[in-house]
């Protein structure tokens, strides 16, 4: 029987770890990111836990490349190895030790949008038609060959969440798809064309900060892309970082001011903010700080 080794660390790779114990393979580790520092891991799962549910092996750790984490994986003899939801880059040593190949998962078309952040960035940049990709890893950024892919849609109003429910399940379709492929050493690759790649750079946090003088669309859009499990789009108001998770936008054909400005506050506490060209109409925020009290015509900058 092949044997399998499993590297995730947030809920795709959950999703990823089910689906293969569904379809009967048999996992011999679970190698899961240890909660000691998953702090900046925005949608951290303890894969372990599944793992123990199933009575598979597994190893918590915090840095992957670490060696007695690389013994432990090098001790299975791996004919497969799945990184699944792993920001951590990991050594070629540990790719080499799965006598077939290591496979990897990313959540666009590729070649297009390989690199970091693929679903804040989707949205920003208005995508509405992709697919998940599981390839063969290689020593590029995403760039092996293509085991298969699936699709899913983007719709103008999807939240970052939203987004990452419809990737997840399109992992799972993709995986189920071409387990048999793999395990049966039958999967048709597809090299990938390199000269039509495209690259996605890294998103922090302090990206999410809003640009007033931007039109209500791309400010909406921002605030979509980075909502939860991100670190959110967000404004400062009377020296309080305010995050802001949800919002709309309306036409403003009643209230003059300066893009920033609160325009009103209703009973839900629902916000309505002057942009250049709208009224963005914030209905989920979180205060960090000291306790504000927000007042018409004050201006988050």
């Amino acid at each position: 029987m092949k044997k399998t080794v499993f590297i995730g660390s947030v809920i795709s790779s959950k999703v990823a770890l089910e689906t293969l114990i569904k379809n009967g393979v048999s996992i011999d580790l679970v190698c899961s990111l240890d909660e000691e520092v998953s702090k900046n891991v925005s949608d951290y799962f303890p894969i372990h836990d599944i793992a123990e549910e199933n009575d598979i092996p597994f190893i918590k750790f915090k840095k992957i490349n670490n060696e007695s984490i690389v013994k432990k994986i090098e001790g299975i003899e791996p004919d497969y190895i799945f990184i699944i939801g792993l920001s951590q880059i990991i050594s070629q040593k540990i790719l080499d030790m799965a006598k077939e190949y290591s496979i990897g998962f990313h959540p666009t078309q590729l070649p297009k949008y390989r690199g970091r952040a693929a679903i804040p960035w989707q949205i920003i940049l208005g995508v509405e038609d992709s697919k998940v990709t599981l390839f063969k890893i290689d020593q590029g950024v995403d760039s092996g060959d293509i085991i298969c892919q699936y699709p899913y849609q983007i719709d103008k109003t999807d939240y970052a969440l939203d987004v990452y429910y419809k990737v997840c399940d399109a992992l799972k379709n993709a995986l189920n798809s071409c387990i048999n492929e793999i395990y049966n050493n039958s999967v048709n690759f597809i090299k990938q064309d390199h000269e039509n790649s495209t690259y996605l750079l890294a998103r922090r946090p302090e990206d999410g900060i809003i640009d007033w003088s931007l039109c209500g669309k791309d400010i909406e859009t921002l605030i979509r892309a980075t909502s939860r499990p991100y670190p959110g789009a967000f404004s400062y108001y009377k020296g309080c970082k305010v995050v802001f998770w949800k919002a709309d936008r309306e036409e403003n054909t009643k209230y003059i001011g300066i893009p920033g400005q609160i325009a009103w506050i209703n009973d839900q506490g629902e916000i309505a903010i002057i942009t250049k060209d709208s009224l963005l109409i914030v209905k989920e925020y979180v205060i960090q700080g000291n306790d504000i009290s927000f007042l018409v015509g004050h201006k988050f900058i």
